[in-house]
């Protein structure tokens, strides 16, 4: 049984109570009193959702975005009208005093926002264009409205593209701004982009920047003096050349024979013609026909493709320049070389000295672009690097013994082992690796030189040479083969080289021939890697570097949307397309009659155009073709066009036909 409560007890109890509940009633009260009232707006602070999950940053900024367009805003307008450009704005203003601003001139910029900060009634922004940077400093009094302001600095986010109207100026601490009256957003970054950490990179894993360039670039700005360097080496070329009355021309990436260079080509199939063809590896046939036409000075600065390894120094395709001059010889384009290197290297370096780091991880070495270069004959220079006699290049075992003499010195060559492929190892390991400082190595053996041609005193040789920088080709050019017979002759040393497994050797090219029996003055020709020229001048020793969209093998997010976009094939069914109904029209074919008016007919004659010497190399159709050409004109069109041969060969014939 409990005691009785005291009254003194009960006292305090009923005054405690009585205390809890007055105070209840007042806070009561006072949430009653705030929920009557309108809630204050949270004060906004730039760049307050950088902390995001990425993922919840692109949920966050697409909902805004459908927001402006719901509310009848255009977050991506058609035109903004800029008065400067950043780099422009720069040198326009650069010379206002500091704390001022110009309110006598109204400017308009635009670029993409690379940092914000700021709340309230003042905001900074870093604006990005061309590679340059300003400020915005944007305060609620300058701004054309108060709702305005609000709105805008809610809106804008890191790497959003605006556009900003307002007056030019630098802050107390003489930053160079624009204080703006207005500002729009021409453009959203819905992702969250990457920060850069004091000198840290914003990006540093290669794979993302190789893959994704445009990030690279919005990102690390730094990476655009490499594209830059890259443009100011192709417009010196230029300007060297046209100074030089040379004439820029275009010649074929689509060939029906792969030449110009030894190499592995890729592959393509024409439909129309039913023809397989291949993407230029050279562009050097077709140049020096041009020089046979008369044109005496000529050069074209495009992409190759070569279907081989991918390296430091390899991408499948590459961009180079090559020239041909009539009447020069390979001693003058090394003169020429020595001039537009050492000069080019002078012009964007400020200096013929320059930094390179051969390998990833490998110290710098100063490279010396002073003329003139040194100069080394090649089978000379090998025997004394390797301070033996090598064999006679005439000697029948010349192949056994160069092999004997790299086993001995324990070094590999991949089949098959020609003399060139195992001369070519001797000079990698004992010439080339061995170069610093800009060098010509002459003197090819002919066996290595195909196009080139034959020493005017040694025999064996050619008038070749190629520059090697730091153990990396350069330049490549020679005096031009151009007698026919020995074309053609080293032309079929190639094919049996091909034949023998040595993919990357050189096919016959009647085409090339034919045009030499029409005469090709004396002639030097010249080709330079523009890449790696870009490499050594901005530092970069990875090809990939220096080529804004390198060739990457496709990862699994890539190959899915490979798959699910793959071209349909070609129809294979035999009901897919039928030979239309042809009335009978029987001619000779190679000495027997066929129906023309069938489909097995225009086969035939399909199989006999393939070979078809002018339609693959030039000249005119002859008196066979003009007989032929009167029995197919008067068939229905459907049916020559059936086979892609047979239409490319009828309407080559037509533009030579009287009638």
């Amino acid at each position: 049984m409990s005691e009785p409560e005291s009254k003194n007890a009960m006292k305090k109890r009923l005054k405690a109570e009585a205390a809890a509940k007055k105070k209840a009633e007042k806070d009561a009260a006072k949430k009653a009193k705030e929920a009557s009232q309108p809630a204050k707006a949270k004060k906004h602070v730039a760049g307050g959702d950088d902390d995001l999950d990425p993922t919840q940053y692109y949920s966050n900024r697409v909902s805004a975005i459908k927001k402006i367009q719901a509310d009848g805003g255009n977050p991506y307008p058609h035109k903004f009208h800029v008065s400067h450009r950043v780099p422009d704005f720069i040198t326009a203003f650069a010379g206002l005093p500091d704390g001022e601003r110009d309110e006598e001139k109204t400017v308009t910029v635009a670029g993409r926002i690379n940092s914000v900060r700021g709340q309230g009634k003042l905001y900074f922004y870093d604006l990005k264009g061309d590679g340059e940077f300003i400020q915005i400093m944007s305060d609620l009094k300058t701004y054309e409205s108060e709702a305005g302001f609000s709105e805008i600095h809610r809106t804008l986010k890191r790497g959003d593209i605006i556009g900003c109207t307002g007056y030019p100026g630098k802050s107390k601490t003489g930053q160079l701004s624009i204080f703006p009256t207005s500002m729009i957003l021409l453009s959203p970054c819905l992702h969250m982009l990457p920060k850069k950490v004091g000198d840290r990179p914003a990006i540093t894993d290669q794979e993302t920047r190789y893959r994704q360039r445009y990030l690279d670039l919005i990102c690390n700005n730094e990476n655009r003096k490499i594209f830059e360097i890259r443009a100011k080496v192709i417009s010196y070329i230029r300007r060297f050349l046209d100074t030089r009355h040379f004439l820029e021309v275009e010649t074929p990436s689509l060939c029906l024979l792969p030449g110009g260079a030894t190499a592995k080509p890729f592959k393509t199939y024409h439909n129309d013609l039913s023809q397989e063809m291949f993407m230029r590896i050279a562009p050097e046939l077709p140049l020096k026909k041009l020089i046979i036409g008369g044109l005496e000075r000529v050069y074209e600065i495009g992409r190759n493709y070569r279907n081989e390894g991918i390296d430091l120094t390899h991408n499948p395709e590459f961009t180079t320049c090559e020239f041909y001059q009539a009447y020069a010889d390979y001693e003058d384009l090394m003169n020429m070389t020595e001039e537009m290197v050492s000069g080019m290297v002078l012009q964007v370096c400020g200096s013929y000295k320059i930094s390179f780091s051969p390998k990833p991880g490998a110290p710098e070495v100063e490279v010396d672009f002073t003329p003139p270069f040194k100069r080394i004959s090649m089978i000379s220079g090998l025997e004394e690097a390797m301070k033996i006699k090598l064999p006679s290049l005439d000697d029948p075992e010349c192949d056994k013994k160069l092999a004997k003499i790299l086993k001995e010195r324990e070094l590999e060559c991949q089949p098959p082992h020609t003399t060139a492929r195992l001369l070519d190892e001797l000079v990698g390991e004992y010439l080339e690796d061995n170069i610093v400082n800009p060098t010509f190595i002459t003197e090819h053996p002919e066996i290595m030189s195909p196009l080139a041609k034959y020493h005017r005193s040694k025999k064996f040789l050619t008038e070749r040479f190629e520059l090697f920088v730091a153990g990396r080709e350069l330049c490549n050019a020679y005096t031009e083969l151009n007698n026919p017979s020995v074309q053609r002759d080293r032309f079929l040393e190639q094919a049996a080289f091909n034949a023998d497994g040595d993919d990357e050797a050189m096919c016959l090219d009647e085409s090339f021939v034919l045009a030499l029996e029409h005469g090709l003055p004396p002639t030097g020709g010249w080709g330079l890697g523009i890449d790696r020229l870009t490499m050594f001048l901005s530092n970069k020793n990875n090809i990939k570097e220096v080529l804004l969209f390198p060739a990457m093998k496709p990862n699994l997010e890539e190959m899915a949307i490979l798959a699910a976009n793959k071209p349909k094939e070609d129809a294979v069914d035999s009901n897919a397309k039928k030979y239309p109904p042809c009335p009978p029209t029987v001619s000779k074919i190679n000495g027997s009659e066929e129906d023309l008016g069938s489909e097995n007919g225009m086969k035939a004659l399909s199989a006999v155009l393939k070979s078809s010497a002018w339609i693959s190399g030039g000249g005119r159709p002859g008196a066979v073709d003009a007989e032929l050409f009167k029995v197919v004109e008067g068939m229905p069109r459907e049916c020559v066009e059936f086979f892609g041969e047979v239409k490319g060969w009828f309407y080559s014939c037509a533009q030579f036909s009287e009638g």
